[in-house]
């Protein structure tokens, strides 16, 4: 699929490709290398955004340019946080020391940067845990880095304000998804009384909104993950099905999609996965698949594919690898009855989420207040 067929919108975010924290493009430098201080010095304030979910732990750091950002360095590892909690209620000891050591990696590249404002997240894993809040003050005393819990509402808008850039201008509305680890969020925009013009405002034409409380690694230790049969496939999809009968608004958007434009926008390891399989890709690259739009029958396809691909072969993909391939499948049953409830023409993938809408957020607000303290106290009343 061509460029051209593929109508990729420009993007605000100015990132190298590769998944989450990304590879080197072949035509800029490696964002992720360290500047030396003299380049530091002179280029403006820096933010950092740390998402610590189920399955990731993830650290952008950027520096504001343009309307957007570039991003200087990142980092992502699994570290399946939320393993076993949907069984036990809490973290497990390994899991939480994986945790630690990717914490560890984050805290020196925090150091290193010295950013000049970040936001800390943790999200599923930590709320859902009995011992959660603990790890985390465990995490602050040994580590020194400060996360804090937040509530679903806050996940879903910052995953809709770090996509908002690739909805379809011409659209009436969307459905945001992000299938996590242990929570999927929705996020239902309408946008036919009018579209926010920053895309730090676009949380503010979320219609209706939920959380489910199901993830890829909650589902793949409810039905497994490995052997997936199609039967095991399609009562994956109807559990899921069941949450979604509780969204609100649930008919009224499927009535919205029969009578206006309207497109899904997926966000997270599953969607990014079937781009980079539909795409035919030798290994995965993120300029490719970030901002791809897939039709119906694209998507149809791809798993099909994906459903009849033994384990084995899931491991050795290239898009998939070891540590998604018991988790894809799951996935893929989130994403089937999330398309079955609402069936739309299309889908746009996004390998961008939490971390992009946290460090939007902080650039907006800076800019709002930078803009409000060049007026003096009473500028504007006559005074």
């Amino acid at each position: 699929m061509g460029a051209a067929r593929r109508g990729r919108a420009r993007s605000a975010i100015r990132r190298q490709p590769g998944r989450s924290a990304g590879a080197p493009s072949p035509a800029a430098p490696d964002p992720r290398t360290p500047q030396s201080s003299n380049q530091r010095r002179h280029r403006g304030p820096l933010y950092a955004a740390l998402d610590l979910g189920t399955n990731n732990c993830r650290l952008l750091i950027a520096r504001p340019h343009d309307r957007g950002f570039r991003v200087l360095d990142g980092f992502t590892r699994i570290v399946r946080l939320g393993e076993g909690v949907s069984v036990t209620g809490r973290l497990g000891d390994a899991a939480m020391e994986r945790t630690m050591e990717a914490l560890r990696q984050c805290r020196n590249k925090l150091r290193d940067h010295q950013p000049t404002r970040m936001r800390l997240i943790a999200t599923e894993a930590c709320r859902a845990a009995e011992n959660g809040p603990a790890f985390l003050s465990r995490v602050k005393s040994e580590i020194g880095l400060d996360l804090e819990i937040v509530d679903r509402r806050t996940e879903a808008e910052l995953a809709v304000t770090g996509c908002a850039d690739l909805i379809d201008g011409e659209a009436s509305g969307a459905l945001m998804f992000d299938i996590g680890g242990g929570s999927s969020e929705l996020a239902w925009l309408d946008f036919r009384g009018g579209r926010p013009r920053s895309q730090g405002r676009m949380s503010a034409s979320i219609r209706s909104w939920q959380s489910l409380p199901v993830g890829v690694v909650s589902i793949a230790e409810r039905f497994g993950g490995v052997d997936v049969t199609p039967q095991v496939f399609e009562n994956m999809v109807r559990y899921v099905s069941e949450h979604l009968r509780q969204f609100r608004g649930r008919e009224k958007l499927r009535q919205m999609i029969g009578t206006h434009p309207v497109h899904l926008i997926g966000t997270s390891g599953t969607v990014t996965t079937l781009a980079g399989l539909h795409l035919g890709l030798e290994r995965y690259e993120r300029q490719k698949v970030d901002g791809l739009w897939m039709k119906r029958q694209d998507v149809d396809e791809t798993m099909r594919v994906l459903l009849d691909m033994p384990f084995e072969r899931r491991v050795a993909h290239p898009c998939i690898g070891k540590d998604r391939a018991d988790l894809v499948l799951p996935g893929c049953a989130i994403f089937e009855a999330i398309r079955r409830e609402w069936p739309t023409e299309r889908v746009r993938v996004a390998d961008r989420g939490l971390r992009e809408g946290i460090l939007i957020s902080l650039m907006d607000a800076d800019r709002t207040t930078k803009r409000f303290s060049r007026y003096p106290k009473g500028a504007g009343n006559g005074q």
